[in-house]
């Protein structure tokens, strides 16, 4: 599987401009699945939704915007702006290289730059089906990250990748990707082990 970039997989992020006009709350919002909707209708336009892709940012407080040079708003996000739709991996071990694709075409290789999260340590049971991997899609204005939650079919090809490892002392399932080890869920406790 080759995961190529589309036209639209690397826009420029719009720099925020000192002149940008605040437009307050604007009608956008971005479904869990990844849907945008405007004033409650799906826009089916792929490249309109990568342009407002493009210039979306999210600031020190975690709100999200929609901003250019000329004007900025806010919009509201279910979960996750982006989805993680495709997987492709090259290598092995420390060396193994993942490269997801999102739903806007963007080809991320997870890394230091772009790590994958995932509340590992939290028992299964307390997590419904289990922990909700995301990836760093690219840095926010504070501590609060644009990221891309991974679609369930992408994150089981990612738990068939899943070698044993410790984070924090405690052991756990996990990927490597550009020499970096990923904690995705708790190593399961063998019959018998208390």
């Amino acid at each position: 599987m080759d995961i190529s970039p589309s036209p639209c997989a690397s826009p420029p992020l719009a720099a925020p401009g000192a002149q940008a006009r605040s437009c307050g709350r604007l009608p956008f919002v971005i479904q869990r699945d990844g849907t945008w909707l405007y004033r409650g209708t799906p826009i089916r336009r792929k490249p309109m939704v990568c342009l407002f892709a493009s210039v979306l940012r999210r600031d020190e407080e975690g709100t999200y915007w929609l901003q250019t040079p000329i004007e900025c708003g806010s919009i509201e996000v279910e979960d996750a702006p982006f989805i993680a739709v495709e997987l492709d991996w090259k290598g092995c071990g420390r060396e193994q290289v993942l490269s997801f694709r999102t739903n806007v075409d963007l080809v991320i290789c997870a890394g230091p730059d772009h790590p994958i999260r995932a509340e590992w340590d939290v028992p299964s049971e307390g997590c419904g089906t289990g922990p909700v991997p995301y990836l760093h899609v690219r840095d926010g204005e504070g501590a609060f990250a644009l990221e891309a939650r991974l679609a369930r079919s992408v994150y089981y090809e990612l738990a068939a990748l899943a070698v044993p490892g410790t984070c924090r002392g405690e052991p756990c399932l996990g990927v490597w990707s550009r020499n970096v080890f990923f904690p995705l869920s708790r190593l399961p406790m063998e019959d018998g082990a208390t």
